[in-house]
């Protein structure tokens, strides 16, 4: 169960830091203790397998709600905060959620959802402290099992609204176990991210408290921010996408400060040889990176400190790697389209309430990733394009498919594609390439708003592209690769 090694944390090591955020710290014995409390709260508002969202910026108590609604054998539902109020109420209504925890602020935006609302800053519905109280005899409830589903994450797909992936304690422990043996954790390491938490990437909390080791939470990344906790908490380890790490850089910030950090891991998008280079050499640290998807519960292949070495030093082969398979995970390119195939424990149980999704991902014990790639020899995985058009943009995925569909519902739109570009701040930028009708008129800043009207602010096009026609091939479809070559090669 996932809250089993916080337990063993806070009877075998009570007062040793296990969390912090900006404002406030625990203990293994405070977070234990409140989070077996939640559990009890949790279950005397709910059913067992009942849906509970969770709408907040990281902060401690979301923490408390990842091991004590899983605990209480609900299911949390963790909503991403920078989401329009209509894409947090499709998932709401497609998750069935029961109730709802969130921060004020976010909450009078969602506005009135008909759910018991409980909210941690206590200014409206029920204050989430009325959660934390004693309801008798402490200890989970009866009835959890390793293959209960514990959270459904949203994920960015080639068919518009997320998919809701259904992750169970068993294929998130597995998901730990990878990331312990390709990626070790020392006794005196302490962990700083601002990943949200409402990403898979918070798998990384499970990760650090399975070693009984600290982390530490950002709201949203700021190098400023990130140094000044790094000095207050004695950081070792950095969790950061390229995006961050190339912002950090370039800050105006005190960089020797920085010389505690041992390692930096990083994902989301592949990392600038210029973004590794400087780094390497400004930090002497160790650089690693993750290669998952909220399908594998977290990482599942890994490139280590020696081959980052090896590719600041000019191996380009390794500067493109995504990495090796980790223990217990194997990897199978399919024959025809080149797609890479998982098979591991830590494969999702499937799709929330959709069935036929679930099986075209999960066919015949493989996971597929949509990912197109290629396997060296000695293993070495390393990716060559996207078959989900999914697009990486300063560490938050776009679903091309969601924003075209909105897109399209302009007049003046005949045909619209959406696609990634190159960019050396974000990674890639949202480009929308637009097809207008004979006739009608629609400005670039049109398209922004309507896509901004109904969609989270980094979803929207930072460029919009007017053409008379999209490339296709004989089938009809829109060739994105060449859409993306031509963009990226254009005259500046």
């Amino acid at each position: 169960m996932l809250d089993e090694p916080l337990m063993r944390a806070a009877a075998s090591s009570p007062d040793a830091l296990a969390l912090a955020d900006e404002t406030r710290s625990w203990t293994f014995a405070q977070l234990g203790a409140r989070t077996d409390a939640l559990a009890r709260g949790i279950a005397g508002v709910s059913e067992p397998g009942d849906r509970i969202a969770v709408l907040a910026q990281n902060r401690g108590e979301y923490v408390e709600c990842y091991y004590g609604i899983p605990r209480a054998g609900r299911v949390l539902v963790p909503l991403h905060p920078r989401l329009h109020e209509q894409e947090w109420r499709s998932i709401l209504l497609r998750s069935g959620a029961a109730a709802i925890v969130g921060e004020h602020a976010l909450l009078e935006r969602l506005g009135d959802t008909g759910l018991p609302v409980f909210d941690l800053d206590g200014e409206a519905g029920a204050p989430y402290e009325s959660l934390i109280t004693d309801q008798g005899e402490t200890g989970p409830p009866l009835g959890r099992n390793d293959e209960n589903v514990a959270f459904l994450i949203g994920t960015s797909g080639t068919t518009g609204a997320p998919k809701l992936a259904m992750l169970t304690h068993s294929s998130f422990a597995a998901a730990v176990d990878a990331t312990l043996a390709a990626r070790p954790v020392a006794d005196d390491d302490v962990l700083l991210t601002p990943f949200p938490l409402c990403h898979v990437a918070g798998y990384n909390v499970f990760v650090y408290h399975v070693r009984a080791r600290p982390i530490v939470l950002m709201r949203q990344f700021d190098p400023l921010g990130l140094v000044q906790l790094v000095v207050r908490y004695g950081v070792t380890a950095l969790s950061l996408a390229p995006t961050m790490i190339a912002m950090l850089l370039d800050a105006d910030v005190d960089h020797d400060a920085l010389a505690r950090i041992r390692s930096i891991g990083y994902g989301a998008s592949p990392i600038p040889a210029t973004v590794l280079r400087s780094g390497v050499a400004r930090w002497a640290c160790d650089f690693s990176q993750g290669y998952g998807m909220t399908e594998l519960s977290g990482n599942a292949v890994f490139l280590g400190p020696d081959e980052h070495r090896a590719a600041a030093a000019g191996d380009e082969r390794l500067l493109r790697a995504a990495g090796y398979p980790a223990h217990g995970v194997e990897l199978r390119i399919a024959e025809d389209d080149g797609e890479v195939l998982v098979r591991a424990p830590q494969v999702m149980a499937g799709y929330w309430d959709e069935p036929q999704a679930s099986g075209a991902t999960l066919h015949e014990g493989w996971l597929h990733t949509g990912d197109v790639g290629k396997l060296d020899d000695d293993g070495l995985l390393t990716l060559i394009d996207r078959t989900k058009d999914v697009i990486v943009t300063g560490g938050e995925n776009v679903a091309s498919r969601e924003v075209e569909d909105v897109l399209h519902e302009h007049e003046a739109v005949r045909d619209v594609a959406v696609v990634g570009v190159p960019d050396g701040t974000w990674g890639e930028r949202v480009t929308a390439v637009v097809v207008p009708w004979p006739g009608k008129h629609v400005t670039a800043d049109d398209l922004v708003e309507l896509a901004r009207s109904q969609l989270a602010g980094f979803k929207a096009p930072r460029e919009v592209v007017f053409v008379d026609e999209l490339p296709r091939n004989a089938t009809g479809k829109v060739l994105k690769q060449a859409l993306r070559e031509r963009l990226a090669h254009r005259e500046p």
